[in-house]
């Protein structure tokens, strides 16, 4: 019997199944391609939240944890992950500097944001009233991990790569079965599938349409991140990601003419350079309705729980989440109380 089954190959499986593979624990991980949210990511970790001006859900714990996640998963798969880029929030006027200012004044923000305003130095950009620096910033290549580490437990032979049946639970006080394999528990870091999960699908996760483009655009030499009503992200090789929009009706991960269209318009008010898409892809993001994960265990079958809810911060938030549920599954700690799907016991109380 195995210690653990994880329903899905995201970055919080991921993350779980490396907790687990530290601690010497058995497991399988079960994931399909349903799921793009963490495939097409953009991947930046950024400690604040540069539209309202405000310290993500406890990014300095979060920090912590991730950082140094992300560089043991480097030298595990031989790969270069996690690159160290600054974000520069390009400003459109004389207010948005004194909106940075009055921000960079803030106790809890100002370990994260320069006060000094930097002025453009790229022709291809137009920042006429400068830009401000974030720190702590960077990206995940999130295709290469999730590549690398699937492909990693493959050859362990602690992959299943199938479309994962619900209905083929099979739980009782001793185990999970399910079809051929046996396990104790069983953690759902399934994303957006959850809605499909008939154990976790009274969580109210909402499920955001997030669509990004890949650009080629040999005379823009930029480095940095540039943020304004869109971000261009460096990919290398004149190749810069552009992104995202964000749309709660549709629930599919077909990209879609409209938003393609209106990156485009965001993107030409500053990028002057020309330029050529090369890609379009979307994900649904697993958003959750007060901005907080979902983790935990399930108030009837307790060798079920749930790992999920991340929205656009599973970069930083998944580590540190796959961290506290294998503790408070293993060793009875406390999970952080803002992210246990205890907070939404109502809505197992009301289902019928």
């Amino acid at each position: 019997m195995l210690d653990y089954l994880v329903i899905g190959g995201g970055l919080a499986g991921i993350s779980f199944c490396e907790v687990l593979r530290k601690q010497g624990c058995s497991f399988k991980m079960i994931t399909d391609t349903s799921q793009q949210a963490s495939l097409v990511a953009g991947g930046m970790y950024n400690p604040v939240i540069l539209k309202r001006y405000t310290l993500a859900w406890n990014t300095p714990e979060q920090l912590q944890k991730a950082l140094p996640f992300y560089e043991e998963m480097e030298q595990l798969l031989s790969a270069k992950l996690d690159y160290k880029i600054p974000v520069l929030r390009r400003f459109a006027s004389i207010e948005e500097q004194n909106l940075w200012f009055e921000a960079c004044d803030k106790p809890f923000l100002s370990d994260f944001l320069s006060p000094e305003i930097l002025p453009n130095t790229n022709p291809q950009i137009d920042a006429p009233f400068g830009l401000g620096q974030v720190l702590n910033t960077g990206r995940v290549d999130t295709k290469i991990l999730l590549e690398k580490y699937q492909g990693f437990l493959e050859d362990a032979g602690a992959l299943l790569r199938e479309t994962v049946d619900y209905d083929a639970f099979d739980i009782s006080e001793e185990g999970v079965a399910y079809k051929a394999l046996q396990a104790k528990k069983v953690v759902y870091a399934d994303g957006f599938g959850l809605k499909q999960n008939p154990f976790f699908a009274n969580n109210p996760l909402n499920g955001t349409k997030g669509e990004l483009l890949t650009i080629h655009a040999p005379d823009l030499k930029e480095t940095s991140v540039i943020k304004s009503s869109v971000f261009i992200i460096p990919l290398g090789e004149d190749l810069y990601r552009v992104g995202a929009t964000y749309k709660w009706k549709d629930k599919t991960n077909v990209p879609t003419e409209a938003s393609k269209n209106e990156l485009l318009t965001k993107l030409k008010v500053f990028l002057k350079a020309d330029f050529e898409v090369k890609k379009h892809v979307a994900g649904i993001r697993p958003t959750v309705t007060d901005r907080r994960p979902l983790v935990g265990t399930h108030p009837q079958y307790k060798n079920l729980f749930c790992l999920n809810g991340f929205g656009t911060r599973e970069v930083i938030n998944a580590p540190y989440a796959a961290q506290q549920l294998f503790d408070r599954i293993e060793k009875g700690a406390e999970l952080n109380q803002e992210m246990d799907i205890a907070r939404f016991q109502k809505h197992y109380e009301e289902a019928p």
